[in-house]
């Protein structure tokens, strides 16, 4: 029998915010969980307003994250991470949210999920959608998790404490589905474009603006209308599911997997202008890049595709590493449609190819509202 209201926190970390829950609390049938959730969030809406849910009516602050104390030894929390359709009735759990992620920390440490360490508390975190290890440093005074101070992000309005993540990759297996670090990339009906794939940090299939029409200079409302450019680009990302062995079509990858693999186009560093009307000097930045989610232009980047870009950056002969100005061990500042972020990123060529030895980057994060959600009779 489904209760009538369940506690959840809301939660912004870094550019992302995201409805969070006690796993244990929520249905064991995940067919039962999702349809609560959806309702929960407001999806599907039509009007793409989540007038009736949690949903923030944007890719970014459409999200849910269920977190629980993990049985793993080398972790103390884990959790899943659901990428929630405004206008469809999907939860794609195949990807993961790095900049909620920042926020992961907080709130076990809040729940009471872990037991805070003055001055810097690090939460051991298992990501369960991945299968990877975070490691989450939370600036902690008096017990309390440190939420005001200077560090700035693009994205976000207001200055907050910054948390580190550290992205361990313990199982060392190689980031290139297919094994090349650039390849041809057949799309029905579309044309053939040269690509790289990879699977760090969250799937993502990369390719250079200029082969595509677009200069990764593009604003948010660039695509408004752009009915044929939208279509070209989730059929890129489709063929690419299947060839990096997501989805046994394109059209089970356009339907069952809406948010992973991502697709992202990068150019060499230039000059643009952010959302917000700031100036980015072609110095600030050592790539160009945009990244389209669920169908839309991302407002920023996403955090997992951060790691997957900077990775990608550290890879000899990626379409990436032949825009991107990197230099090895140092972070790839990627310059994207609200500003700039830092990303460092650690690679090997082992046997079996190459791999992710770890990544990290920085994010801010904040407890919003904590409280009960109410759920409708209408849900049973």
């Amino acid at each position: 029998m489904i209760p009538r209201k369940i506690p959840a926190v809301y939660m912004r970390g870094g550019t992302s915010n995201g409805v969070f829950f006690h796993a244990g609390d929520l249905p064991r049938d995940p067919a039962m969980r999702d349809a609560l959730l959806l309702r929960l969030m407001g999806s599907p809406d039509p009007y793409g307003r989540h007038a009736d849910g949690m949903g923030g009516a944007s890719l970014a602050t459409s999200k849910v994250v269920l977190v629980k104390r993990s049985s793993r030894p080398d972790c103390d929390v884990e959790y899943l991470f659901g990428q929630v359709s405004i206008d469809q009735p999907v939860i794609d759990w195949s990807g993961n949210s790095a900049n909620l992620s920042a926020a992961i920390g907080p709130f076990a440490l809040q729940e009471g999920l872990v037991s805070p360490e003055e001055g810097t508390t690090t939460v051991r975190v298992w990501q369960a959608n991945l299968g990877e290890r975070i490691l989450a440093h939370v600036p902690v005074r008096h017990g309390e998790v440190v939420e005001d101070g200077d560090f700035m992000e693009d994205g976000v309005p207001f200055a907050g404490a910054e948390i580190t993540l550290d992205f361990c990759d313990d199982r060392r297996e190689p980031i290139l589905p297919t094994g090349a670090a650039q390849e041809l990339l057949e799309v029905p009906g579309v044309g053939t474009f040269r690509v790289t794939m990879i699977t760090a940090g969250a799937p993502t299939v990369f390719v250079k603006a200029a082969d595509i029409g677009l200069s990764a200079r593009e604003s948010t409302d660039s695509f408004t209308g752009e009915a044929a450019i939208l279509a070209r680009l989730e059929a890129i990302r489709a063929a690419a599911a299947v060839r990096m062995g997501l989805a046994a079509s394109m059209q089970t990858a356009t339907r069952d997997r809406p948010s992973t693999p991502k697709i992202a186009w990068v150019a060499a560093p230039a000059s643009y202008r952010t959302a917000s009307g700031r100036e980015v000097a072609r110095e600030e930045c050592d790539v160009l890049a945009r990244m389209m989610s669920m169908g839309s232009l991302h407002h920023g980047f996403t955090g997992a595709g951060s790691v997957a870009l900077a990775v990608a950056a550290s890879v000899p002969g990626s379409v990436v590493s032949e825009v991107a100005r990197t230099l090895p061990a140092v972070p790839t500042r990627i310059g994207h449609a609200s500003g700039v972020l830092a990303v460092g990123a650690m690679v090997s060529h082992q046997p079996a190819g190459w791999v992710m030895e770890n990544a990290s980057m920085s994010h801010s994060a904040r407890r919003l509202m904590s409280g009960w959600l109410h759920i409708p009779n209408s849900v049973r």
